[in-house]
């Protein structure tokens, strides 16, 4: 087959090409024997074509062989320069027979110039001959090639002079001819024999290079050699004439020597021999001839002898001489032969056993299998790798030990590696699953080489390489905590249930899960502690969703769950059904945790994205972490889906998180002022800094809406810094104007503990600006619970000392605010707007209000409210002792140029103004006077 598709891969053009120089030598060769056969016509042209024909075709194979051999580098070269010789001696001698018979018109003498010419034809191609042979590799080889020589040489003259030669050389001696004409008579006989002696003998030890233009060559010296062999005998030369039929040989034999180099191609040629390898049929025919070649030639001998005496002639002196020695070269080649086959013997049975031990003792199975796949050959080593002995795997069909699974992608394998080229693929590697001797499959890699028909495998046992690799790719995939997939693996899952015959399949969902509070359960209880909670929410996850689903831990106390649709086409059902799940998943992971003797309780944010259609499990899985987040933003312990305007809000708050971080040295930002008004006298007690940014679109945000995305908390301290500065120098200008009002700037706790607003830095910009301390006022702002108390206690002590006064923000919202009013140094207590808002209508909220403003009271501290939007709103604080308040109701935050307006106005109108229930301030800007809570009036802010 291979051999097959060589020749067919050669281009078409070439293949064509070669058939028709074939077919034309094969038609000139049959018009040159149609002539001769016809006598050509004429006896001038008949005895033209005999000379001049045969010397041009002579001359043409010189040339054909000398141009070859100059364009060659090939060790063969010598051959091919000899070979051009010979043919140049054969038209020389025809050129001189021409001579006499054409031009002078008269008989060739004998001997003549032609004989010369004639003779040294064939020392030349012998030596060609012997050039192409296989050279032997030791003496001996050399000794065998000659002793070959000349048994299949003494052979042919055995029976040559027996037939013929002795008949001749008796009828010269007869008739009297001359010394030289009775050498010449033999010669040629004998040099054709020595001839045909080395085409035999090289025959059998041609060496395999370009091997078709070889066998082109040898089949033209033969076809030659044989032409002479007849023109030779007595009958034939007799009656010999040029341009008889005897001649078409002579010319067919020197064309074929001219198109031996050129008309064969060598990639045929390779290709051939590629396919006999394949095959692996290469019959052993020419080495049992080479092995018969001494007994052929006794037999040859003995022939010979036997004519003479059949014959009833005695034998003669030559026949007898060269039978003797033909059989002494018999016997001593067969010595030579008995020699080498002993030494022969025992190197191979050297080998024999060095292959014995080394396959008895390798690790790995050696197994030789027929071309039916029935195994004929087991190393010893499968009884420690298969647990079998390897007399009882002999005779087992391969097939039957291979796990059924395995067994298309092996045959597939081998198929393959069988139609290819040998040279090309010379083996190739399998994997697969073989039965032990206790029935467990074992893991088997096997290189896979071609042998006499059937197989030979190297196999070992590659089980553990193979566990080894799964657990590698095990923890590639999966969280080493939880042992739940991992985000690369989950990925993978959102890809594989959106592709395939599920593209099309919106039912399929993706979960994002975060557990809220899961921080303060390690800070309180500890890292180990909260490694067993996600260890136990991970069980939840896993037990809570169907076999088909994946539960994956994405990181952190972040998880994921992807449900995968069922098909349906009723989309709100499949919706209802997931929050459903979702819900259920919610309450599962909420449940309180058991660790280490201790409850423990986290809730869980759940946001579920759907697929759409043409959607990435990228965008897919980015859906389903926005609308986690919103359920975080939107109060935690809840379940959100998504909905596109989440992106469209995302892609906003990026775009104004981008332009956010410019915006402060651009000067983009603007500080407005809110008055604090005094509730009994309409005075206006304090402002109160705040930040707006005016982006370059025109567009004015409130600090509820840039400082959510403000994104890092560098912007956030730099924005923190700038207003800050611009809030004391705007005051100490105002003061000096005639406007000595106090301006209170809210200050997160995280930023007053932050390393970019060191001690001392606020008293020198008082100092800078030359405001009094007393006129600044810190509100501090909701507590975050990274921030330790005891620090923040440190820092705002620090600050009362320098006259700063504090201000807790946002009291009645939030945990941490009465533990704040219990640690902390505050000075002013400021209304949360939400206890203002419903303190109207809610009698509940009412009570709660009075309550914190009688806590205030008593402690010594002023109270603001903030958000008194409405008259009857400061009616009800002032009734229940709120000092002070800022809102709509009096006004909004106002420029610089407003607010020193209002500061000259000096008051703003107050509903129902009357006796408070406890004032405590009347307005204007009071000093500090003291250091504790109830020693110190404080101008509210």
């Amino acid at each position: 087959m291979s051999a097959l598709a060589a020749l067919l891969s050669k281009p078409v053009s070439g293949r064509r090409a070669g058939l028709r120089s074939q077919l034309l030598l094969a038609l000139v060769c049959a018009a040159y024997a149609v002539g001769a056969g016809i006598g050509w016509g004429s006896t001038g042209v008949a005895l033209f074509m005999g000379d001049f024909g045969l010397s041009l075709a002579a001359l043409i194979a010189a040339v054909s062989c000398f141009v070859y051999a100059r364009r060659s580098d090939s060790r063969l070269r010598p051959a091919w320069l000899l070979f051009s010789l010979s043919s140049a001696m054969a038209a020389g001698g025809n050129a001189v027979w021409g001579w006499y018979e054409v031009v002078l018109s008269r008989p060739v003498p004998s001997p003549s110039l032609a004989d010369l010419f004639f003779l040294c034809f064939a020392p030349p191609a012998i030596v060609g001959l012997l050039v192409l042979a296989k050279r032997p590799v030791n003496r001996a080889g050399w000794v065998c090639l000659a002793l070959d020589a000349w048994l299949i040489g003494g052979s042919l003259l055995t029976l040559s002079w027996s037939l013929a030669l002795a008949h001749t050389a008796h009828m010269a001696n007869a008739e009297g001819e001359s010394v030289a004409r009775a050498a010449l008579s033999l010669a040629y006989p004998l040099l054709d024999i020595v001839l045909v002696s080395m085409v035999l003998a090289l025959h059998f030890r041609r060496i395999s290079v370009n091997r078709s233009a070889v066998n082109t060559a040898i089949a033209g010296l033969a076809l030659t050699v044989l032409c002479d062999a007849l023109f030779t005998s007595p009958l034939l030369r007799s009656a010999y004439r040029s341009g008889q039929l005897l001649d078409a040989g002579w010319f067919a034999g020197s064309l074929l020597l001219a198109y031996a180099p050129w008309g064969v191609r060598r990639g045929l040629d390779n290709a051939v021999r590629t396919g006999r390898a394949v095959r692996g049929a290469s019959r052993p025919i020419t080495g049992s001839l080479a092995a018969l070649t001494p007994y052929l030639a006794a037999a040859v001998c003995t022939l010979g002898i036997l004519y003479s005496v059949v014959d009833g002639r005695r034998p003669d002196r030559v026949v007898i001489v060269t039978g003797c020695a033909v059989v002494l070269a018999l016997v001593v080649r067969q010595a030579i032969m008995l020699l080498d086959n002993i030494t022969l013997t025992q190197e191979l049975a050297q080998k024999e056993n060095h292959f014995r031990s080394l396959v008895q003792g390798s690790s790995d199975v050696i197994m030789i299998a027929e071309s039916t796949g029935v195994l004929r050959y087991v190393s010893p080593a499968a009884a420690g790798v298969y647990g079998r002995a390897a007399e009882d795997l002999v005779g087992t069909e391969l097939p039957s030990i291979i796990h059924p699974d395995d067994l298309g992608p092996v045959f597939h394998e081998v198929r393959r590696f069988l139609a290819a080229p040998p040279r090309e693929v010379p083996s190739t590697r399998i994997e697969c699953r073989f039965r032990s001797g206790t029935g467990a499959w074992l893991h088997v890699e096997s290189t896979v080489n071609r042998h006499q028909g059937g197989l030979l495998l190297n196999s070992r046992d590659v089980s553990e390489r193979v566990r080894l690799q799964e657990q590698l790719r095990h923890n590639a995939e999966h969280d080493p905590l939880t042992d739940l997939p991992n985000r690369a693996l989950f990925t993978a899952r959102v890809a594989q249930a959106l592709g395939g015959r599920r593209s099309g399949d919106q039912g399929t969902a993706v979960l994002f899960i975060d557990l809220d509070g899961f921080k303060a359960v390690n800070d309180s209880v500890g890292h180990q502690a909260g490694d067993e909670l996600l260890v136990q929410a991970a069980r939840r996850l896993q037990e809570s969703v169907r076999a088909w689903d994946t539960a994956a831990r994405l990181g952190g106390d972040e998880f994921a769950a992807l449900i995968v649709g069922d098909g349906t086409r009723d989309q709100a059902a499949r919706e209802y059904q997931v929050h459903e799940i979702a819900e259920r998943l919610r309450l599962t992971l909420s449940q309180p945790y058991r660790i280490n003797g201790q409850e423990v309780r986290v809730a869980a944010s759940i946001g579920v994205a759907f697929a759409e259609p043409a959607i990435t499990p990228k965008d897919l899985m980015r859906n389903a972490d926005l609308a986690m987040y919103r359920a975080k933003a939107g109060g935690k312990d809840r379940v959100e889906l998504y909905a596109p305007q989440m992106q469209a809000e995302v892609v906003r708050r990026s775009e104004l998180a981008a332009r956010l971080r410019t915006a402060v040295r651009d000067g983009e930002f603007a500080l407005l002022h809110q008055p604090v008004v005094h509730l009994a006298s309409g005075t206006v007690a304090a402002v109160a800094a705040q930040a707006r940014w005016r982006s370059s679109q025109g567009i004015l945000f409130t600090p509820a809406e840039f400082l959510r995305v403000a994104g890092d908390s560098d912007r956030a301290a730099e924005l923190g810094s700038w207003m800050l500065e611009e809030a004391v120098e705007q005051a100490a200008d105002r003061a000096r104007a005639g406007h000595p009002v106090s301006v209170s700037v809210r200050v997160s706790a995280g930023r007053l503990l932050d390393r970019a607003l060191p001690r001392g830095s606020v008293e020198a910009l008082l100092t800078r600006h030359g405001l009094p301390s007393g006129a600044l006022m810190i509100e501090v702002a909701d507590h975050d619970p990274r921030v330790s108390f005891d620090d923040l206690e440190q820092r705002l002590v620090a600050l009362r000392r320098l006259g700063v006064r504090i201000a807790l923000d946002g009291f009645g919202n939030g945990y941490a605010a009465v533990n704040a009013l219990r640690r902390l140094p505050v000075d002013v207590l400021k209304l949360d707007r939400n206890l203002v808002d419903g303190v109207v209508e809610s009698a509940r909220l009412h009570k709660i209000t009075s309550g914190l403003l009688r806590i205030a009271c008593d402690l010594g501290m002023q109270s603001v409210a903030d958000g008194v939007d409405g008259p009857e709103q400061a009616r009800a604080l002032r009734a229940m002792g709120c000092t002070h308040g800022q809102g709509a109701a009096f006004s909004g935050p106002v420029d610089e140029y407003r607010l020193r307006r209002a500061l000259a106005r000096g008051r703003f109108p107050v509903a129902g103004g009357g006796p408070t229930a406890r004032p405590v301030l009347a307005g204007g800007w009071i000093p500090l006077q003291g250091r504790s809570h109830d020693e110190t009036p404080v101008p509210p802010t």
